[in-house]
């Protein structure tokens, strides 16, 4: 009877092992040969010669700092983050809300086709959006021409083409955050409505007051998540742009991807991440100290 408890302890390490081994060989172990790497010259040379292959401390991360082109990255990555997060969690919450609203025939329907842009793939949906952006024959610039406005060079124009990225990326990914969104308003007792609507509170004081404050923890999730896939932009641009035009819509790994398999400097492109992850590992421990600063 007393040996029972090991052999539980024992079975349950002998289920876990081949994931954690797993896990350890495909996960850990690259992240660590990369944080290596960050440290090294490791570039193409060193990839026919190991005896090329040097230790060189801080350097890349030190060149990193220095170069434009990596700030330049790193402001457009900032700009797709802090203007398509809050419209991609927004117009998620909205389509969450119309779905799950009583007077919605078809929720079903609904919930399906908005979430159609997510498992669609993304060469597609490029394939699409840059017909829509055409400059002479793009709907968007028909759409334009019926009000009197210009044509635009949507992926063509520097001052355009962020926005324009960001607006397909928004429309491809906001049916995941809706679903979320959809699960945190069926978890909301419909009795707090009920009670709400007796008291005489409009449509706006029960989301105000009801909805916003019980889909907190919901909120966090879906915001942690759109902050750590948009600092992670990679497809949208190199599909769409390629960086372009005048790098304005080229984000840090795109930059990195560039560094590593283009050029093919591996430590250089190893210090990209781990500044990346840096970067992400910050703005999520804010948004969690802010989370809990709020009043319950």
């Amino acid at each position: 009877m007393m040996d029972r408890p090991h052999l539980r302890i024992s079975s349950a390490w002998a289920f876990l092992a081949p994931a954690l081994l797993l896990i350890a060989v495909f996960f850990f172990l690259p992240i660590f040969a990369a944080l290596l790497l960050s440290f090294t010259d490791f570039d193409i040379y060193a990839l026919g010669d190991l005896d090329r292959l040097r230790f060189i401390g801080f350097n890349n991360y030190l060149q990193l700092l220095q170069s434009p082109l990596f700030w330049t990255a790193l402001g457009n990555t900032f700009y797709f983050v802090m203007v398509g997060g809050p419209l991609s969690v927004g117009i998620s919450l909205g389509a969450a809300l119309l779905v799950t609203a009583p007077l919605t025939r078809f929720p079903g329907f609904f919930r399906a086709a908005f979430f159609l842009p997510v498992v669609t793939t993304l060469v597609a949906v490029a394939v699409v959006w840059r017909y829509l952006y055409h400059p002479r024959y793009g709907l968007l610039n028909y759409l334009l021409s019926l009000v009197g406005v210009d044509p635009i060079d949507w992926l063509g124009d520097p001052n355009w083409a962020m926005p324009a990225i960001i607006l397909m990326a928004v429309w491809k990914n906001f049916g995941f955050n809706m679903i979320i969104f959809i699960a945190g308003l069926q978890n909301i007792p419909t009795q707090l409505y009920e009670a709400a609507r007796i008291d005489g509170a409009g449509a706006w004081r029960q989301f105000r007051y009801i909805t916003l404050p019980l889909l907190g923890p919901t909120f966090l999730f879906v915001a942690l998540m759109t902050m750590i896939g948009y600092f992670q932009v990679f497809a949208e641009p190199y599909v769409m742009t390629q960086g372009g035009p005048a790098n304005r819509t080229l984000s840090v790994v795109l930059l990195m991807y560039e560094e590593g398999f283009r050029w093919w400097n591996m430590g250089y492109a190893s210090a990209v991440a781990f500044v990346l992850f840096a970067l992400i590992l910050a703005g999520t421990m804010l948004q969690l100290k802010l989370r809990r600063r709020e009043p319950s």
